[in-house]
């Protein structure tokens, strides 16, 4: 609930503090400019809260697992280009991972959510069109999104995930509201490779490898080629640091699944 999160705390300070402006401005001891600063020092917060999944500012979501020698390896926005390449190098790893799909790709692409299925990976929700206005949408659409994208992977592997990525990680109320309302868990992350941005395979890899400590779930894309390129060298790297890698659900102690 919104009144257990930080934004509720958040509002309740600035009702407060525009209270005490208000008078300081009544008694003459202050400029109604300071009441400007107020509000837009909230807005900025608002703002900043919702770009910054780790804040659980609207939401409580899931970034990290317990395990302090497991890590977990997640792509977003598959099926996509380079899907089947990273499934090719998962197995011949031997490394379980989650996808967190589009469910507009994965209705035309209902082979690569089997494979996905049947190669023993786990399988979100990370809504149907993962469009630029989705954070600017109702709570009814954005709830819409959700189980269409639910109802299609269903559909091919006779399962409901119960993890939901928000697309581009952001969070507002209407998105908290349209997770509770579908059941869902939200999932975010605790290492963000930024692989969408990368040109330098070895900076990428680089920056990935010093942040990692037990318990990370990893943020990758299927979409890049580059992650394709770097992935057998980041697990490799991580196993010679002494990491294992587990499935998602596993690290979280979740069900993926209804």
């Amino acid at each position: 609930m919104l009144s257990k999160r930080p934004i509720f705390y958040s509002t309740v300070l600035f009702l407060l503090l525009a209270l005490v402006v208000c008078y300081l401005v009544y008694k003459g001891w202050g400029s109604a400019w300071w009441m400007a600063l107020v509000a837009i020092l909230y807005l900025s917060l608002l703002i900043i809260g919702a770009t910054k999944i780790q804040w659980n500012f609207y939401i409580k979501s899931i970034h990290k697992g317990n395990d302090n020698r497991q890590v977990a390896l997640s792509f977003d926005d598959g099926p996509a280009t380079h899907t089947a390449t990273i499934l090719t190098i998962l197995k011949e790893h031997q490394v379980p991972a989650a996808f967190f799909c589009i469910g507009e790709r994965a209705s035309k692409h209902p082979e690569i959510v089997k494979q996905w299925d049947e190669e023993g990976h786990l399988i979100g929700n990370h809504s149907y069109h993962h469009g630029f206005n989705f954070d600017w949408q109702s709570t009814a659409k954005m709830q819409e999104e959700i189980s269409r994208a639910n109802k299609y992977i269903a559909t091919i592997i006779g399962k409901t995930p119960t993890f939901f990525r928000p697309p581009y990680g952001v969070t507002n109320p209407n998105l908290s509201q349209a997770i509770l309302n579908t059941h869902m868990h939200s999932i975010g992350w605790s290492i963000r490779s930024y692989d969408t941005t990368a040109k330098n395979e070895q900076q990428l890899l680089a920056r990935i490898l010093k942040q990692v400590t037990g318990g990370d779930i990893i943020l990758l894309h299927d979409s890049m080629e580059i992650t394709a390129k770097i992935l057998p060298h980041l697990i490799t790297q991580l196993r010679n640091k002494g990491f294992s890698f587990a499935r998602l659900d596993t690290l979280i102690a979740l069900p993926a699944y209804e």
